[in-house]
C-alpha cells in the first residue's frame, strides 16, 4: 500500500513541463531540493538562488532552462492557491450576505402582507355603517404589546420580564413589529457596511442594522456589551446585579449615563434589565429594556443632573456563519423624553435618523473596525498600535464631553454665572489629567482646569464645510499665544500667564496623519504649528506647538450625527499615557420642519427658548424634512494656577468670544447661500450685488475676448453666479483705485489666496504678485486699459499664508457696468494654478 502511494506521489508531483512543453520527471529528492531553494530565495533574479543551485549536487543533472521553468510553474501554482483561497473567502462572504438579503426580503414581504391587510381593514371600516373599530378576523394587525411589569424584587419576576423582552426584540430584529424604512443616504450594496433602517411611525424612535462581520459571535457580544468603548455618548455603565438564567444566560440590572451633546439640554440616564442568552440555532442574543422605578445609581445627587429616558426592547442578535464570521442584527428603540429640551432642539430627540447615526451605525462600524484591525488590514502611522490610537480618540472625545456637560460629581462648578452670560465659565479644581490608572503618571494642577463654553445657532452652512475649514485654516480663528499658553501649562505645571513671551505664528500648519476609521468618517492626526519668539534673545529658538487632533464628519456625503474638531496640546514625543486637555467644536445639524423654524440668529439659545411639554410635534419621526440649521457647541479648557484663576477666566471668556466672532464671520463667508443668496446683499460698500457682478464679469469677458467665460451662453439668473463660483480657474476682481483692493473672488480664487470673502477685502493687488509678476502686470497695464484685456505670462503669486502659487497663464479684463458702460473693476483669471 505504501509503495502504491509513493508511486502515485511520484507520478503526480514529480512530473513538470519543460521549456519545450514536454513533461520532465524529477525524483522526490530533486523536488525537495528545488522547494528548499525556492523557499529560501523566491525572487528569480536572486544571486543567492544561483549559488544554492550550484552548491546542490542533486540538481547538477538538470538543465538551467528546466530549473527556470520549474520555478515559474512553482510560482504559478502558488498564485493559483492564493487566488483560490481568496475566492473561497469572498464566496463565503457573498453566500452569507445573500442569506442575509434573502431574510431581509422575506421580512419585507411579510411587512407588505401586513400593510395589505391593514389597508383592506381600513377600506372595510370606511364602508361599514356600524363604525366598528376592531376586526377580530384579521390576526396580522400590528399591535403594540402591553408589558405587565411583574414583581421585580425576585428573580422569577426578572426572568419573566427578560423572556418578554427577548420575544419583543426578536419581533423587531427579524419580524414586522416595527414598520422599517430604508435609512436615507445609506444605500445597500457591495461596498456598504450593512443594511440600515429607521422606524416610520412607532412609539419613540427606533433604528435597525444588519450586516456581516468577520468576528466570532462571543467576541462581538463582548464588544457590544462594553458600551462605553464604542458609544461616544456613553459616560458610564454599571452592572448592579447579575444572576444566571436558563441556557447558560444571564440577567443583569444596568444603570447607564449618557452625555448631552451640547450645553443647552440635560443629559440622559437609563435603568434597564439586560438579558444575555443563546437560541436553539446557536445564535447569541443580548436584549435590553427599561425597568420602572428610580434605579438612581450610585449617587442620587449626581443622578439629579439627568433626565430618565426609556429604552424599549432593543438589543443584538448574532448568528455564526459557515466558514467563520457572524451575521449581526442590531435594534435601538428609545424614548428620549423630548419634552425636556428647548423646542428648537426637539427634532434631535424625536429623530430615528439621529439614533441610527449615533448608536446603531456606530456599533456596526466599530465592530467592523475591530475585525479589520484584528486581521491586519489596517495600517497606522508613526508605529502606533490600533488599540492605542483608538484609546487616544476615545479620550479626546470623552474629555470634550466632560467639559461640555460639566457634571458635579466630576468636580465641575459654574463660576459667577447669572444666566445672562453668553459664555459659561466652569472650574474643576480636582481634575486629574492621567491617561492611565497609574497615579504616578498623572498630572495635577494646583488650581485645576477652567472651561469656557458656549452654544450658538448657525444657519445656511453645512457642518462638514465649516469643520473642514476650521481644520485647514486654523489661523483664521485661533490665537497662537493662547495655544502656546495651553501647551506650556502641560509641561511640569509651568504657568506662563499673564507674563507670556510674545510669540508669532509663521502660518505653517503641518498635519501628520496617525490613523482613520475604515470609512474615513473619523481621523486622528498630529498638528504641528510653527512659531517663533519675537523676543530678540529667543529669535533662533523654535516655538513649535503640537496638537493631537480628532476630526469627524468632514465629508459632506457621509452619514453622520455631527461634525467635530477636537484637539489637545501634547508633547512632541507624546507617550501612550500622555495627559490630554481637549478643546474644540461640535456642530449638530437640526432636522427642522419648515413651520418650526424661526428667523432669529442668536448666540445664547436659552435666552429665547422655553422648556415645556411638546405641543406641536406628533409622535412620528421629524427627520423626513431638513433645513440648513445647526447648533455649534464650543468648549475650550485651560489649566491654571489657583492664584491666577480670575486672570485665566477673563482671558478664556474673551478668547472664546473672539473665536465665536471669527467662526460667525467664517460661516457667513463660506456659506453656499452666502454667495448664492441674496440679491440684496452687497459684497462690499459701493459694490453691486453678487448676482449683478457675476453677470457683468461674464458679459465683459465675452465682449472683450470674443468667447464665453462659462462656456455656455444659455445660463440665466442664479445659474450664472453658481457656475462662476464653482469655475475651475481662480477668478478675482479688484477695485480701480490708486491701491487696488480685491472685492470678489470665486471659490477657486479664495482657495488660491487661502482666505475668505470677508478677509479678501483687506488684500491689495500688489500683495499677491512677486517682483516679476508685478513687472509683467505693469508692462501690460497700458494694453489692458486700451484694448480692454491682456494676457499675462506664467508666473508665481503668493497666498495670504505665505505659500507660493504657480499659474500657467493669467487673463485680465475690464468689467463694465451694464447700465452706464463704465469700468467698474478689473477681473483676473488664473489658469491651471497650483501650490509650489
Amino acid at each position: 500500500m505504501a509503495m502504491a502511494v509513493a508511486q502515485h506521489r511520484e507520478s503526480s508531483i514529480d512530473k513538470h513541463l519543460d521549456a519545450s512543453g514536454k513533461y520532465v520527471r524529477y525524483t522526490a529528492e530533486q523536488v525537495e531540493a528545488l522547494e528548499r531553494v525556492y523557499t529560501e530565495c523566491p525572487k528569480p533574479s536572486s544571486l543567492r538562488r544561483q549559488q544554492l543551485i550550484r552548491e546542490c549536487p542533486i540538481l547538477a543533472n538538470i538543465e538551467p532552462k528546466q530549473i527556470k521553468v520549474w520555478f515559474q510553474n512553482r510560482r504559478c501554482r502558488e498564485k493559483q492557491r492564493k487566488e483560490a483561497s481568496r475566492l473561497q473567502t469572498v464566496n463565503r462572504k457573498l453566500t452569507a450576505m445573500n442569506k442575509l438579503l434573502m431574510e431581509e426580503n422575506d421580512r419585507l414581504q411579510k411587512q407588505v402582507s401586513h400593510l395589505v391587510c391593514e389597508n383592506g381593514y381600513m377600506r372595510q371600516q370606511l364602508h361599514t355603517v356600524s363604525g366598528s373599530t376592531t376586526d377580530a378576523s384579521c390576526d396580522s394587525v400590528v399591535t403594540t404589546p402591553q408589558h405587565n411589569m411583574r414583581d421585580a424584587n425576585n428573580p422569577a419576576g426578572f426572568l419573566s420580564i427578560a423572556e418578554e423582552t427577548l420575544a419583543e426584540f426578536l419581533s423587531k430584529a427579524t419580524g414586522t413589529a416595527v414598520d422599517w424604512v430604508q435609512m436615507p443616504g445609506m444605500k445597500p450594496g457591495p461596498d456598504s457596511v450593512g443594511i440600515f433602517a429607521i422606524s416610520h411611525s412607532c412609539s419613540g424612535v427606533a433604528a435597525r442594522a444588519c450586516g456581516l462581520v468577520s468576528l466570532e459571535p462571543t467576541k462581538i457580544v463582548e464588544i457590544l456589551k462594553d458600551r462605553p468603548s464604542w458609544f461616544r455618548d456613553c459616560r458610564s455603565l454599571e452592572v448592579f446585579t447579575m444572576f444566571p438564567a436558563g441556557n447558560g444566560g444571564t440577567v443583569e440590572l444596568v444603570y447607564t449615563q449618557t452625555y448631552a451633546p451640547m450645553t443647552l439640554a440635560p443629559a440622559r440616564d437609563f435603568w434597564t434589565l439586560r438579558y444575555t442568552t443563546s437560541l436553539e440555532n446557536g445564535s447569541l442574543v443580548v436584549c435590553e429594556r427599561s425597568l420602572s422605578g428610580s434605579g438612581a445609581g450610585p449617587n442620587a445627587a449626581a443622578a439629579a443632573q439627568f433626565v430618565r429616558a426609556e429604552m424599549l426592547p432593543s438589543g443584538y442578535l448574532i448568528r455564526p456563519c459557515e466558514g467563520g464570521g457572524s451575521i449581526i442584527h442590531i435594534v435601538d428603540h428609545l424614548n428620549l423624553e423630548a419634552w425636556s429640551v428647548p423646542e428648537v432642539l426637539r427634532p434631535l430627540y424625536e429623530s430615528s435618523k439621529v439614533v441610527a447615526q449615533k448608536m446603531t451605525i456606530a456599533a456596526l462600524r466599530y465592530i467592523r473596525q475591530i475585525a479589520q484591525e484584528t486581521s491586519g488590514e489596517v495600517v497606522y502611522g508613526l508605529g502606533r498600535q490600533p488599540a492605542v490610537l483608538r484609546t487616544f480618540s476615545q479620550r479626546l472625545s470623552r474629555g470634550f464631553n466632560d467639559a461640555v456637560n460639566g457634571f458635579n460629581d466630576d468636580g465641575w462648578s459654574v463660576l459667577n454665572c447669572d444666566g445672562a452670560e453668553d459664555v459659561i465659565i466652569a472650574v474643576n479644581s480636582t481634575k486629574n489629567l492621567s491617561g492611565t490608572s497609574n497615579s504616578a503618571s498623572s498630572l495635577t494642577f494646583p488650581g485645576g482646569i477652567l472651561c469656557a463654553k458656549a452654544s450658538m445657532l448657525l444657519q445656511n452652512i453645512p457642518p462638514a464645510v465649516l469643520v473642514r475649514f476650521l481644520r485647514e485654516h486654523r489661523s483664521e480663528w485661533a490665537d497662537f499665544n493662547v495655544d502656546a499658553y495651553s501647551a506650556a501649562s502641560l509641561k511640569a505645571g509651568s504657568y506662563a500667564y499673564p507674563g507670556m513671551r510674545p510669540m508669532r505664528f509663521t502660518g505653517n500648519q503641518i498635519i501628520m496623519p496617525l490613523g482613520h476609521t475604515i470609512e474615513h468618517e473619523e481621523m486622528l492626526e498630529v498638528i504641528r504649528l510653527e512659531g517663533h519668539s519675537l523676543a530678540q534673545e529667543d529669535a533662533f529658538v523654535s516655538r513649535d506647538i503640537h496638537l493631537l487632533q480628532l476630526s469627524s464628519g468632514i465629508d459632506e456625503n457621509a452619514v453622520g450625527a455631527c461634525s467635530e474638531l477636537i484637539f489637545a496640546p501634547i508633547d512632541e514625543m507624546f507617550p501612550d499615557d500622555a495627559p490630554l486637555v481637549p478643546s474644540g467644536f461640535r456642530i449638530i445639524p437640526l432636522d427642522l420642519k419648515p413651520d418650526a423654524m424661526t428667523t432669529n440668529r442668536t448666540l445664547d439659545l436659552t435666552s429665547g427658548l422655553e422648556v415645556g411639554p411638546a405641543t406641536s410635534h406628533a409622535g412620528g419621526d421629524a427627520s423626513s424634512s431638513y433645513n440648513n440649521r445647526s447648533v455649534l457647541t464650543i468648549a475650550f479648557q485651560f489649566p491654571f494656577d489657583s492664584s491666577m484663576q480670575d486672570n485665566v477666566a477673563a482671558m478664556a471668556r474673551q478668547y472664546v468670544r473672539s473665536v465665536i466672532s471669527s467662526v460667525q464671520t467664517v460661516a457667513m463667508a463660506i456659506s453656499p447661500s452666502g454667495i448664492n443668496l441674496a440679491v440684496g446683499a452687497k459684497l462690499s460698500p459701493g459694490s453691486p450685488e453678487a448676482l449683478t457682478l457675476a453677470h457683468w464679469i461674464c458679459q465683459s469677458y465675452s465682449y472683450h475676448l470674443g468667447t464665453e467665460l462659462l462656456r455656455s451662453d444659455s445660463l440665466v439668473g442664479d445659474l450664472v453666479l453658481k457656475h462662476l463660483w464653482h469655475h475651475q480657474d481662480a477668478i478675482l476682481c479688484c477695485s480701480l483705485k490708486s491701491m487696488p483692493v480685491f472685492i470678489f473672488a470665486n471659490q477657486a480664487g479664495l482657495d488660491m489666496l487661502e482666505t475668505t470673502l470677508v478677509a479678501l477685502q483687506d488684500i491689495t493687488l500688489d500683495k499677491i504678485f512677486d517682483e516679476s509678476g508685478r513687472k509683467a502686470l505693469s508692462a501690460d497695464f497700458a494694453k489692458l486699459m486700451q484694448q480692454g484685456f491682456a494676457y499675462l505670462p506664467a508666473g508665481i503669486c503668493m497666498s495670504t499664508m505665505g505659500r507660493h502659487v504657480s499659474y500657467e497663464q493669467a487673463i485680465a479684463w475690464k468689467v463694465l457696468a451694464e447700465e452706464d458702460n463704465n469700468v467698474h473693476c478689473l477681473a483676473f483669471s488664473f489658469i491651471n494654478w497650483s501650490f509650489v
